[in-house]
């Protein structure tokens, strides 16, 4: 844990610039801190996982029967007007008509998503949008998979991804136990500078709380 705090610290604290933050997962509870910590700091901020769906609906979005934190509304909203133009929300997604591998899917626009169906990984496009803004990256901080990771129809999104992380040159840094599985599956962890094992632990540190460790590295910088 010592290892992975002084990769972030230095990661967060001296980036090569641009630094692209990429934010996935279920829950944007879970993360709005995490988010809101990140924004002064990163050039974009990149998001996916349903937790986009809860942004997209904030912003107007119709997101069909997605996964939506109704609660999360109002601090979604307020998370949008402060980040701007550096957030960067699907603009395309895999959508599907039922939670299930075996699920008929298609490719619509994320603002566009029907009755009925949810979105359950990005699109081809929103692949295109964020590797172009990684493959220009100085650092790249990525916590949460794009999709449904656990059922192979959507994990596209999030494997296309790692290897445009991999094979870019930006100092890069991961974390979150399926985004760690897989980068280990598909092989690309030497072209991953550290794959975080922290878990929640790095969530809080990117959130900016204090852990054991975090104040001693600081002193000494």
């Amino acid at each position: 844990m010592q290892r992975e705090v002084e990769v972030l610290h230095r990661v967060l604290s001296h980036p090569e610039q641009p630094l692209v933050a990429i934010v996935g997962g279920a829950k944007i509870s879970t993360k709005i801190g995490v988010m809101e910590s990140l924004l002064p700091r990163v050039s974009r901020l990149l998001v996916g996982g349903a937790m986009a769906c809860t942004l997209l609906k904030a912003n107007g979005a119709g997101v069909g029967s997605s996964k939506v934190e109704e609660d999360q509304i109002g601090a979604a909203r307020r998370l949008l007007a402060d980040a701007g133009e550096k957030m960067v929300l699907p603009p395309d997604a895999v959508i599907a008509d039922a939670f299930a591998a075996d699920a008929r899917s298609q490719v619509v626009a994320s603002d566009a998503i029907p009755d009925g169906w949810m979105m359950l990984d990005v699109g081809p496009k929103t692949i295109e949008d964020f590797g172009a803004l990684v493959a220009t990256a100085g650092t790249v901080v990525w916590n949460g998979p794009l999709g449904v990771y656990e059922m192979e129809p959507f994990r596209h999104g999030t494997e296309e991804l790692a290897r445009v992380v991999a094979a870019s040159d930006a100092v890069s840094v991961i974390g979150g136990g399926d985004l760690a599985a897989a980068v280990a599956s598909l092989g690309l962890d030497k072209g991953i500078s550290h794959v975080s094992t922290g878990g929640g632990a790095t969530l809080e540190f990117l959130e900016g709380k204090n852990l054991p460790g975090i104040k001693a590295l600081e002193e000494a910088a």
